[in-house]
């Protein structure tokens, strides 16, 4: 498996970074967890710092071309089993350097790639960036969004309820790219042959023809 996380956080030290390197730790975790005995997690982590791709960034959104860095991060992005993407808040939103990584991106680059949002913030109150933001951008660009987002406050480091929800995240991203080898098929329904129809499963399908036939007046 191979996770790449895209972090816009800006400054060093970065609390978004915190949260996204938290995130790809409980990930290996559960996904090593989920794997054969003995056969380790498997998981490959990249980080996709944005900070230091501004400039390309830039670039590319004024002459359609991506510079060396840049494109190097973008094809990461595209060959990922999984993602996970953080941003910090700015005027409610996810921030202006974290959306334009996005529109730069092939638009078909993320159809069908399970993806991780988490954002992080000065306020609790910030929190529904999650959903008003963030997982529609990821819906419009086709990804496969897991069901917890994780929105880190000032105030959640060190307390209660971060943890499960990273941990809980982590597990539902480890879920959907598949780690530990895909589910067992389902059986094929049988098919056995009585009066005339087909059982498939716990129902009889019988040809209208014959229930027809059976209602006719002689």
């Amino acid at each position: 498996m191979k996770l790449v996380v895209v972090s816009a956080g800006l400054s060093v030290p970065s609390s978004t970074r915190l949260l996204g390197d938290r995130l790809a730790a409980a990930v290996v975790g559960r996904a090593s967890a989920a794997a054969p005995a003995g056969a380790g997690s498997g998981v490959q982590v990249q980080v996709v710092e944005l900070r230091d791709l501004a400039v390309e960034i830039a670039h590319n959104l004024t002459t359609g071309f991506p510079g060396p860095a840049l494109g190097a991060a973008l094809s990461a992005v595209a060959e990922a089993d999984g993602l996970i993407v953080v941003t910090p808040v700015f005027s409610a939103s996810y921030s202006g350097l974290f959306k334009s990584f996005f529109d730069v991106l092939d638009r078909d680059a993320l159809a069908g790639k399970p993806v991780l949002v988490a954002a992080t913030g000065g306020s609790a109150r910030h929190s529904l960036v999650l959903e008003h933001a963030m997982r529609p951008l990821f819906a419009y660009l086709r990804a496969v969004v897991v069901p917890t987002g994780v929105y880190a406050a000032s105030e959640d480091w060190g307390a209660e309820g971060l943890a499960e929800r990273i941990g809980r995240a982590a597990g539902e991203l480890v879920a959907l790219v598949g780690v530990g080898g895909p589910p067992a098929p389902a059986p094929a329904p049988s098919a056995v042959g009585r009066a005339g129809g087909d059982q498939v499963g716990e129902f009889e399908v019988v040809p209208f023809a014959e229930r027809l036939a059976a209602v006719r007046v002689p």
